[in-house]
């Protein structure tokens, strides 16, 4: 691989280890029971899309460690999109939302495996529930069976533990919080569990941690990864609202039906005052929203800037994130490679 910073690239060969690694697993558990197929094809669909910044984010801590290009490492690499597949299942699962890239939601998917069955919509939702699972266990095989050293694995696999107690934990704050009263502080905390560690940190400490990285490179890559992760984040929050649901593959209403504790919800009820409350309490939770409710939604929040602030809470993270790395003596590829993820992965358009 060139020295230069090749998302393309870098992409391709991630696509290619998750498409062969779970083509293999589908035919395995076809092999048990033609009955399996169904199953087989969401583990398969589950790593279809994705612009892989969670490998990339391993890859560049292991290349910041010095380390140069490997396929083993991009093999271990490609574990941490399983990671955000098994997240992403169990997610729409507990969302209950029934698209994602424009596509049905897996535990929607099966219900075509159990029509006509006793309690057939439970049945589709225990599928997908056991395909999460099956995909968080096959991220861990891919990580152990990726080709490094196995003193190399062993640096790393502290992490793993601290990676799943945390993404576990940010989802079961989600749920403890959902339908409660909007508050800012506990929007971050659940920003920060459920998606900013594992989207960023998590995955670059990871990959230095894989190529024996200093406790001091160790520590900057957090100071990177954790504002970054949280940028991501809110970025999501923003689009999930007020983005193109053709470009971001779930509908505009899902965090409105669901009074989810988003940053973007959470703000707007803090600076509502007591007329517009009232006018936001009485769409939250409801699931006969319609277009007019999104437009005025929409209308609140950006009377009350709630947007803007949102914007702001990301630029400023960026560039925490983006000015941490002077002060580590990072190679230029990982350097230039870190500066450029931190636009790609916040830089999204509505």
């Amino acid at each position: 691989m060139s020295e230069r910073f090749d998302t393309a690239g870098l992409k391709a060969r991630v696509d290619t280890v998750l498409h062969e690694f779970l083509a293999e697993e589908a035919e395995r558990l076809c092999a048990i029971d033609d009955a399996l197929a169904p199953v087989a094809g969401q583990l398969r669909a589950a790593a279809e899309h994705g612009k892989r910044l969670r490998a990339a984010f391993c890859y560049w801590g292991w290349r910041a460690a010095g380390q140069p290009d490997s396929e083993p490492l991009v093999r271990a690499a490609a574990s941490m999109e399983l990671v955000h597949a098994a997240a992403v299942v169990h997610d729409d699962l507990i969302d209950d939302s029934p698209l994602r890239h424009e596509q049905p939601t897996a535990h929607v998917a099966l219900r075509a495996a159990v029509t006509g069955r006793p309690r057939a919509r439970a049945a589709a939702r225990a599928l997908a529930m056991l395909v999460g699972d099956h995909l968080m266990a096959l991220a861990g095989q891919l990580f152990a069976t990726s080709g490094l050293p196995a003193a190399y694995l062993g640096r790393a696999r502290p992490m793993w533990g601290d990676l799943a107690r945390e993404l576990i934990a940010g989802e079961c704050l989600e749920i403890l919080h959902t339908g409660g009263e909007p508050d800012p502080l506990v929007s971050l905390k659940v920003v920060r569990y459920k998606t900013a560690k594992y989207t960023v940190e998590q995955p670059l400490l990871i990959g230095a941690l894989l190529a024996g990285a200093a406790a001091r490179l160790r520590a900057g890559l957090s100071a990177y990864g954790l504002p970054l992760g949280e940028a991501f984040q809110l970025r999501d929050d923003l689009l999930g609202l007020f983005g193109d649901p053709g470009r971001t593959g779930k509908a505009s209403l899902d965090d409105i039906r669901g009074r989810r504790p988003t940053a973007l919800l959470a703000v707007t009820w803090r600076d509502a005052p007591p007329d517009q409350r009232r006018r936001l309490a009485g769409v939250l939770g409801r699931r006969d929203l319609t277009a007019d409710d999104l437009r005025d939604v929409r209308e609140l929040m950006t009377a009350l800037k709630a947007p803007d602030q949102v914007e702001d809470m990301i630029a400023s993270r960026v560039r925490e994130a983006v000015g941490s790395l002077d002060a580590l003596d990072l190679p230029h590829p990982a350097r230039r490679a870190l500066t450029e993820l931190a636009g790609s992965a916040t830089d999204r358009r509505y």
